[in-house]
């Protein structure tokens, strides 16, 4: 058990306040982050010292790091359409900020992991790629490319300053207070608006976020972690038939039709060009990450975080899945 105190941004977020729940079943004593205006219910009950900054104003930065012995970057915008500047400022700029205030204010510190994305690597299908295989620095969205971009930040506060950050690259992930993916994939299916591309018989790259809590968790411990980078995802991929079946099955809903993935993939480009000619602010029915989402094969080696971290998936997602369905499931 740890007496350390860890600060947590995007605390009460999908992935925060499940590090938040690990942290202080470790002991450690918890400084939550919490951008003005967002619901702390979450983690309310956990004894956290609540800090109200907004990551994108460097002044308000520096004191947030100050005293306290582990960082957990968790905060981040996410999506697959939006002004890139949004992107930048939150998933870029103030991964830099964060690193320059530690560096200035506390170089002492034991720990800094950064939750990055297995979305970095190039958009295509993957077979068990690792973690020597190089990003896409450019991406192919505001998300991806700032996701990527703010890696090299982390790795030149390594190189320069000796910092002592972790990189972890989660897959993509399902789980209690999701208020992104599964919210959309339900309402698309609720409306009948969901297409399924191809035959579904690609693997998804599925990550439930308590085996990322446990992840993240030996990242803060292990000191072998420092300067390393991790994937992480859960240990059983599942196929797009099995993912979208399983949600259809617990919202009383019907498989949606298919489309093969050529008309897909050559719709992507016009039907995005005429979107935002009108100024859209929600993204098309197609878009490289849909069609990532959907069809491409997502498998990336996890043997370095087992090999290393003693990383084990525990939750499978026959178990998390459920949880993460409750609020839809049919009654």
């Amino acid at each position: 058990m740890s007496d350390k105190r860890m600060l947590v941004t995007g605390s009460t977020g999908m992935v925060g306040r499940h590090v938040v729940r690990r942290a202080v079943e470790c002991g450690y004593r918890i400084r939550a982050l919490v951008q003005p205006g967002h619901d702390t219910t979450p983690i309310e009950n956990l004894d956290c010292e609540f800090i109200t900054a907004d990551l994108t104003k460097a002044d308000t930065v520096p004191p947030l790091v100050e005293g306290v012995d582990v960082i957990v970057h968790t905060a981040g915008m996410v999506g697959d359409w939006g002004a890139f500047e949004e992107y930048k400022a939150i998933n870029q700029d103030a991964v830099e900020t964060l690193l320059k205030a530690v560096h200035e204010r506390n170089p002492s510190l034991d720990r800094f992991v950064h939750i990055s994305s297995l979305g970095v690597y190039r958009w295509g299908d993957h077979f068990g790629e690792d973690e020597t295989v190089p990003p896409d620095y450019v991406g192919y969205d505001g998300y991806t490319t700032t996701k990527a971009q703010a890696e090299l930040i982390c790795q030149r506060y390594i190189d320069e300053h000796k910092l002592p950050v972790v990189m972890i690259r989660p897959g993509f992930m399902y789980g209690e207070g999701d208020r992104h993916v599964l919210p959309r994939v339900v309402e698309t299916l609720q409306a009948g608006t969901m297409m399924m591309i191809g035959d579904g018989c690609k693997v998804l790259d599925n990550l439930y976020v308590g085996n990322l809590a446990d992840a993240v968790m030996l990242a803060v411990e292990k000191p072998e972690a420092i300067g390393q980078i991790y994937n992480i995802r859960d240990e059983r991929l599942v196929d797009r038939n099995e993912y979208i079946g399983t949600v259809c099955d617990a919202i009383g809903a019907s498989m949606p039709r298919r489309v093969p993935c050529w008309l897909a993939k050559r719709a992507i480009k016009p039907m995005a060009a005429i979107a935002r000619m009108i100024g859209k602010t929600t993204p098309p029915r197609v878009t490289k990450p849909r069609y990532k989402f959907m069809a491409l094969n997502l498998e990336y080696s996890i043997e370095k975080a087992k090999r290393e971290l003693g990383y084990v998936p525990k939750v499978d997602f026959k178990q998390g899945i459920p949880i993460a369905l409750e609020p839809y499931a049919k009654k």
